[in-house]
């Protein structure tokens, strides 16, 4: 009985001990579960604290640059006015009428420009097989100096009393000159342009500088507050007109390498077109 009693109470000690035990370890559980699930949360809390930093750091850099644009623009048109907005208007007219005459320029050269080679390729068949009113139907076609130099050996050619080649080629060198003369139109315009650009930035250097001697003789003292009025009128407007003059002479030289670059075209052509002239059956040698 007393075996009984002792294996009854070994058997629920052991029992308890396993409960305790077993409980135990689901507390560990619950609280490492517990740290888990705090430690995701916490970290899952942190990029939300971070990004917001970084959305406010772009904004703040688009805010900045568009101050700086704004910034630009007003202290273009502030230095604009400073200089006297009467008198910069004359040089704001030059840079206008420069670039006005520029572009009218360059939109004329690059229409005037062709496949040299190839059209005189085709005219010098045209011309081969007798078919003077196909080449004068492609010249009439065709823009450009060089296909006028070569519409008016056609027409010399296609002609029974100038069809020699004495006068074919003098019609030749005389259109030469005419085309030449319609490439530089309006250039005198341009160089008038940059040259009156800078002149009247010096010539607004001259007002600024009366302007200041004329405040130095009303306060009767010689301070950097009395100068400096004049003193900014005169560079502002130097600086303008010496900008003006710089860009349009971009422009000037661009237009200078093109009409060289047409010259050149119309001066091979010419020997091209006289050669193919004097191969032609209705030329008189």
């Amino acid at each position: 009985m007393k075996k009984l009693f002792a294996i009854v109470a070994l058997v629920a000690a052991c029992s308890f001990a396993a409960t305790s035990s077993v409980m135990a370890q689901d507390e560990e559980a619950t609280t490492e579960v517990a740290v888990d699930s705090a430690a995701v949360d916490s970290a899952a809390e942190e990029p939300t604290v971070d990004e917001a930093p970084v959305e406010d750091t772009a904004t703040t850099e688009e805010v900045v640059e568009e101050e700086a644009k704004e910034t630009f623009h007003k202290t273009l048109k502030t230095k604009f006015i400073e200089g006297g907005a009467g008198f910069m208007s004359f040089v704001a007219l030059a840079l206008v009428a420069g670039l006005a005459f520029c572009i009218e320029r360059i939109v004329y050269l690059t229409l005037a420009k062709i496949n040299t080679r190839n059209f005189l390729n085709e005219l010098n068949d045209l011309v081969a097989s007798g078919n003077i009113d196909g080449a004068l139907a492609l010249t009439a076609a065709t823009r450009g100096p060089v296909a006028q130099l070569a519409r008016k050996a056609m027409e010399c050619l296609n002609s029974t009393e100038q069809n020699d080649i004495a006068t074919i080629e003098r019609t030749i060198n005389t259109e030469a000159e005419v085309q030449g003369s319609y490439l530089e139109q309006n250039c005198s315009w341009i160089t008038f342009c940059i040259a009156s650009a800078p002149s009247l930035g010096f010539l607004g250097t001259v007002i600024g500088m009366v302007q200041a001697f004329d405040a130095i003789e009303k306060a009767g003292d010689i301070s950097p507050t009395v100068v400096a009025g004049g003193m900014k009128v005169a560079l502002i407007t130097t600086i303008f007109g010496i900008i003006v003059a710089l860009v349009l002479q971009l422009f000037y030289n661009f237009i200078l390498s093109r009409i060289e670059s047409l010259t050149a075209d119309m001066e091979n052509s010419a020997q091209s077109l006289l050669t193919t002239c004097i191969k032609s059956p209705k030329c008189r040698k």
